[in-house]
């Protein structure tokens, strides 16, 4: 008998992450074999009056093929995905691979062949602006692992995340999003951290469950070339299958000059993957209340409750703030006191300290109002 959370969570995603409408095509893309919700999500689907398509990918078998693919072949690859894409009117992807290393050893220059060829042109080009979709992790033993928790607990965590009422945190999303929109002047302090940017006219968006699962961010970016000085991210942050410690970056006119970590070679190979890797394409606040640890996975990570994300790389085009880049990479700075605290000012006023917000009208958005 089937876990009644996951028909639970499959309604959610077809009914409010995507919205799927009668007629509508929806493609179902599974990293991993996630066979009960992906079934799930097609029986919703067509209760929806949707038409369901899935396809299956595998790590291992994307190791083998990027290892030594060629440029017309990856090619042909990108035009293959964008040919479905196109026919889509909604995607969702269920990211459950079992290695978060299994990319590891697959040389930079074809990770960077892969992200310009076929994942850019694919989801930076049609997915992400033109269709509704949503991406989540699924729970799997190694994920367990990684959260320091075991497995039955992590899921338990999982579907508290997912099934979260998202409806009443995009309501108290509303005044941030609006006081970004009237800022100027980002500053934002903490250990290893001082940093400055401008927002001014690059609009916010908040985000509640229809892009993302878990989901718990207002996002916006940086005008580029206004960001100054250093940030020093305190989550593990897993890229291009190897987990990056102590990230540190100093930036000058929006750019990153100078940049460190536990392998600082590998890390500046990232950064020189074109132009615009070295400049922002985000900047996000995370709220949701029952994320509070990393757990080396992004879509977890950079929504942990106290914490923000600085981008490196392609921005959104609905916070556009004109950078273009084959790369985009959430770095996650968490600002709770258990994590050394810090503090935002937006136009010198304190905003959130130590995680906390402090101004009234964004108490809301503290985790105790959000569970």
């Amino acid at each position: 008998m089937r876990d009644p959370r996951i028909q639970a969570l499959a309604n959610n995603i077809i009914t409010y992450s995507v919205d799927l409408q009668p007629g509508e095509k929806v493609l179902i893309e599974n990293t991993g074999f996630q066979q009960e919700l992906v079934n799930a999500l097609v029986e919703e689907a067509y209760k929806a009056g949707g038409f369901p398509f899935v396809t299956i990918k595998d790590e291992t078998t994307q190791r083998a093929l990027l290892m030594e693919a060629k440029e017309d072949q990856l090619e042909l690859q990108g035009k293959f995905e964008e040919t479905i894409m196109k026919e889509m009117d909604a995607y969702v992807a269920i990211r459950s691979g079992n290695n978060i290393s299994e990319l590891s050893d697959v040389p930079s220059e074809q990770m960077a062949l892969y992200q310009k060829k076929v994942y850019k042109s694919v989801h930076h080009g049609l997915r992400i602006p033109k269709t509704k979709w949503c991406v989540l992790r699924y729970p799997t033993p190694s994920m367990s692992q990684l959260a320091d928790m075991s497995t039955s607990a992590f899921e338990n965590l999982f579907f508290n995340v997912c099934n979260l009422d998202y409806s009443k945190m995009l309501n108290a999303m509303g005044p941030l999003e609006e006081l970004m929109n009237r800022t100027d002047q980002v500053q934002i302090k903490g250990p290893g951290t001082d940093l400055t940017f401008s927002i001014k006219d690059i609009p916010s968006v908040t985000s509640a469950g229809h892009k993302n699962l878990p989901d718990g961010e207002v996002y916006t970016a940086p005008v580029r070339d206004s960001v100054n000085g250093t940030i020093t991210f305190n989550s593990p942050s897993p890229y291009q299958g190897f987990v990056f410690h102590n990230v540190c970056f100093t930036f000058k006119d929006g750019k990153i000059i100078e940049a460190s970590a536990n392998d600082t070679e590998r890390l500046n190979k990232v950064l020189d993957t074109d132009e615009g890797a070295r400049y922002i394409g985000e900047f996000a606040i995370g709220v949701n209340p029952y994320i509070q640890t990393p757990m080396q996975d992004i879509l977890f990570d950079e929504k942990i409750d106290g914490s923000f994300h600085f981008t490196p790389g392609q921005c959104y085009k609905e916070a556009f703030n004109g950078n273009d880049s084959n790369i985009h990479w959430d770095l996650v700075n968490i600002q709770r006191p258990d994590y050394g605290g810090g503090e935002i000012y937006f136009d010198g006023v304190l905003i959130r300290k130590d995680g906390r917000f402090v101004l009234p009208e964004l108490e809301p958005l503290n985790p105790e109002n959000l569970k």
